[in-house]
């Protein structure tokens, strides 16, 4: 399925700070080319950030020193500090080495269990024997007290010099955001002190790279300027594999309090809204089968000044060659050159654009960027792989933007891109292609935007085309006729059947094996396209028209599949038949699992592309409803595989690591993609996907029988199923939000003003009880009932009983479904909130009531009893 979609700036800014201090990926790398006229003060600026050593003039004997960064407590008990040289004037990071101590207290349950599973322990208080700091306010003052000049001054520089210029390459990018503000518009001078006038209390940074005791090197942050300004974690390597490892990452803010419009999608400081991009206009010359050029220009709108420095995603394989603002060269860092080092070979997905003065806010400019470089790669089988699908272009994460797309490539490949085709007049080539009397036949085609999308691509392939409706829809579908050679093979052959052999009677040559034909994607593309098509009936019916004219599916090498705004990018196992799905032993599960990708995809085009999710806390949002849309299409035609896989999603959940513990362990969904660590390498599907289908599910059927039971909806009536609460609450949901971002708060909000009167826990029109224990939890319990009893009266059997609720945190809160079994059937008696580990109930069942249970048609994520 579409596991990740999209990138995210707050992401690639997290692992950009938290990069191993060698080796990585080798790729060119390249710098800022401005005209001879300009100077390159940001560069320089940069390069000094980046490869800054210790001062031998600064190194001291420091003892019983502390200093705090909001709820990062630091002592420096006892050793030897350098600090670093000035860079225009300013000292920006320190090494300790000697005995110290940090201390940090996470803010809630969530946090603290987080930490607990990575530390050990729900608090961090660790001894550490080195440290590095990295800084852009007064901290060298501030320490100044503490301090003492020491007497190996030049042995303790020797000794650690090299690890602090290694160590100060993780952090130039943030401090050029900075120090970039108070570079001269002409002419070096000395950077003023950041921490005085009106940046005093905005921009704030302490990055701590620790050596602890027990817990080996970790990294504390705290940036005043980030959506959650206190992040702490560890870069582990398991089994071959490298991650991230987030033991806590919170706001200090109280909740609710933060100015949303600010943070609705990450950027270079956490606040993308401080720059707002409404339109993109982009040429592209595709060349295959690895080459791309192309001229971006990006119109952008500044809703909060005052920074210098902006950072944009740009895929660290293109080479950018020039950004201009309003036709003005400006700077730019982009996988900074330097010859004859390994730092020319290493890079990152991020672009710094340096203004030439401060941003102004409402101040709107265009962009231009040109840029090329190796980004397809050939796959086989007519198939090309776009390796940087959300970075081919400059973007700052997911910002509902226009686009105006145009592409060149050679004859003989079909091109499909997100937006409406248009005719496309003709014109030159992009300013960094080469024309030649060998140039092939050229092809050209316009995509053009049909409303604000949060992300643009395409796909290219040598393809075969069908088509279906749904409606006035029109549903395409791009397969080659193979697929790529890295597809897995089918297992073995079958014998070829004949007549019965006679006993004791040897043929030759032995029977023949018969080994299947290779998939052709190509030949099973219009069930494809037929399946998407019934998805978006099923789905308009209930969220709402389609939001687009058309839909696009297109075949692409590699296991996962992504939905993006009119466009599909669908793994070509999506287009193998039942039978070539066995050969590849998918069992029926794991099979409808599969075909259910066409559906889940189909589904983003509502949750994901027209509502987007807020932050990494709220992605989980778009993923589960687009999810649940296909298995509640699947509930419709198949119940019994629906159940299977509501079954496979909870018993991944309970299945242990090595270290005995639950995947449900790895955190609630609103961790997002902290949830994939070194100790649960699949928490983010199992959580998000799994776990988040679970909610939906739940709150559906609660909300189901609530109505039922106030005799609003007919048991079992089918025509009323479009317009139940959970429904009626999604088309809300897409009415309110279409085009917006949203978050996990939002969509209960919406939910809540569908909560029938029997749903409200202890009085109150809310799913705050839901939202603890359920979508901020982790709990999979287990239900059981005890000391029922029943009293027969007139037309009536009074039954009262116990219900416990099992392998649950103490505060969980939940709508337990009761049923009496009569005369061979269940019937709905109510729902009953189980508040703690045991609760009474009282209901009212048919005379002659002897036996109930809880939850027959499993619609709790629960543990079987």
């Amino acid at each position: 399925m579409g596991r990740v979609r999209g990138s995210l700036l707050i992401v690639a800014w997290f692992l950009l700070t938290a990069m191993p201090l060698s080796g990585g990926q080798e790729v060119p790398g390249t710098a800022g080319e401005t005209p001879a006229l300009q100077s390159h003060f940001a560069e320089s600026l940069y390069l000094q950030l980046r490869s800054v050593g210790l001062d031998r003039s600064r190194v001291y004997r420091v003892r019983e020193a502390s200093f705090d960064r909001a709820a990062i407590h630091i002592t420096l008990d006892d050793g030897t500090i350098a600090f670093t040289e000035d860079v225009n004037g300013h000292v920006t990071g320190a090494f300790f080495e000697g005995d110290g101590d940090v201390l940090l207290i996470p803010p809630d349950q969530v946090e603290r269990a987080s930490m607990e599973l990575f530390t050990g322990a729900a608090i961090l208080e660790e001894r550490f024997v080195s440290a590095y700091f990295r800084f852009n306010d007064d901290t060298f003052a501030e320490l100044q007290p503490s301090l003492r000049p020491a007497d190996n001054a030049s042995e303790f520089v020797s000794q650690w010099n090299e690890t602090a210029r290694n160590l100060a390459e993780g952090d130039p990018l943030r401090l050029l955001v900075s120090f970039s503000r108070f570079l001269p518009v002409s002419g070096p001078a000395p950077l003023p002190d950041v921490t005085r006038g009106a940046a005093a209390h905005e921009d704030h940074l302490l990055h701590a790279r620790l050596q602890g005791r027990k817990l080996g090197a970790f990294d504390l942050y705290y940036d005043s300027n980030a959506v959650e300004q206190i992040r702490a974690g560890q870069l582990r390597t398991v089994e071959g594999s490298s991650y991230y490892d987030a033991w806590t990452s919170f706001s200090l803010n109280p909740p609710g309090k933060r100015d949303e419009s600010l943070d609705s999608v990450a950027g270079d400081d956490g606040r993308a809204g401080e720059i707002n991009i409404s339109r993109y206009k982009i040429r592209t010359e595709i060349k295959p089968p690895t080459k791309l050029d192309a001229e971006a220009l990006v119109h952008i709108e500044v809703r909060q000044g005052g920074q210098r420095t902006v950072l944009f995603e740009l895929s660290r394989f293109l080479h950018l060659q020039r950004v201009e603002a309003d036709g003005h060269a400006v700077e730019f860092i982009h996988n900074q050159a330097l010859e004859g080092t390994q730092l020319a070979r290493r890079g990152n997905d991020l672009v710094a654009v340096v203004f030439p003065e401060p941003l102004r806010t409402g101040q709107e400019m265009e962009l231009r960027f040109v840029y090329g470089g190796e980004v397809l790669s050939e796959a086989g089988g007519g198939l090309l792989y776009v390796g940087a699908r959300g970075t081919w272009y400059p973007n700052r994460g997911l910002a509902m933007s226009r686009y105006e797309l145009e592409f060149h490539y050679p004859a003989g490949w079909t091109l499909v891109a997100t937006g409406k085709r248009v005719d496309v007049p003709a014109s030159g080539s992009t300013e960094n292609s080469v024309a030649s009397a060998n140039t092939p036949p050229e092809q050209v085609t316009g995509w053009v935007s049909e409303r604000p999308m949060p992300v643009a691509g395409f796909n290219l392939g040598k393809y075969a085309r069908v088509e279906a409706h749904a409606g006035e829809v029109m549903v395409e579908t791009y397969a080659a006729s193979g697929v790529e050679r890295s597809f897995p093979k089918a297992s073995g052959g079958t014998v070829a059947s004949g007549p019965l052999i006679p006993p004791g009677l040897r043929l030759e040559p032995p029977p023949m094996v018969v080994t299947p034909p290779p998939p052709s994607p190509a030949r099973n593309a219009q069930p494809v396209a037929d399946m998407s098509a019934r998805a978006i009936e099923f789905f308009a019916r209930r969220f709402g028209p389609y939001p687009y004219s058309s839909l696009a599916l297109t075949q692409m090498p590699g296991e996962m599949s992504q939905g993006w705004p009119g466009l599909i990018f669908l793994s070509s196992i999506s287009f193998l038949t039942t039978a070539e799905k066995s050969q590849l032993r998918m069992n029926a599960v794991d099979r409808t699992l599969s075909d259910g990708v066409i559906a889940h995809e189909t589904a983003h085009q509502w949750w994901g592309d027209l509502v987007v999710w807020s932050g990494y806390r709220d992605q989980w949002i778009v993923e589960a409803l687009a999810n649940y849309s296909s298995m509640m299409m699947l509930e419709s035609e198949d119940p019994v595989q629906f159940r299977k896989i509501m079954e496979k999603y909870r018993d991944e959940l309970l299945e242990k690591n090595k270290d005995d513990r639950p995947l449900m362990d790895a955190g609630p969904v609103t961790l997002g993609l902290r949830l994939s660590s070194s100790r649960f390498p699949a928490g983010y599907e199992a959580i998000s996907y799994g776990r988040g289908t679970w909610l939906f599910h739940m709150l559906r059927y609660m909300m189901r029988d609530a109505e039922q039971k106030a005799g609003k909806r007919p048991s079992g009536a089918q025509g009323a199923q479009t317009d139940e609460p959970f429904l009626r609450a999604l088309r809300t949901l897409r009415e309110r939000y279409q085009e917006k971002s949203v978050t996990t708060r939002d969509v209960l909000r919406v939910f809540e003003e569908q909560l029938p009167p029997s749903l409200w826990y202890e009085g109150r029109k809310s799913l705050d009880w839901f939202y603890q224990g359920w979508v901020n939890g982790t709990a999979v319990p287990r239900f059981e009932l005890q000391g029922v009893k029943y009293s027969d009266k007139t037309g009536s059997t009074a039954i009262s009983g116990t219900i416990l609720q099992k392998a649950a945190p103490k505060g969980l809160v939940s709508s337990v479904p009761v049923y009496a079994v009569v005369a061979g059937k269940t019937l709905l008696l109510g729902r009953v909130f189980a508040d703690g580990s045991e609760t009474q109930f009282y209901l009212t069942g048919p005379p002659g009531t002897r036996k109930v249970v809880l939850d027959p048609h499993q619609t709790l994520l629960a543990q079987e009893r």
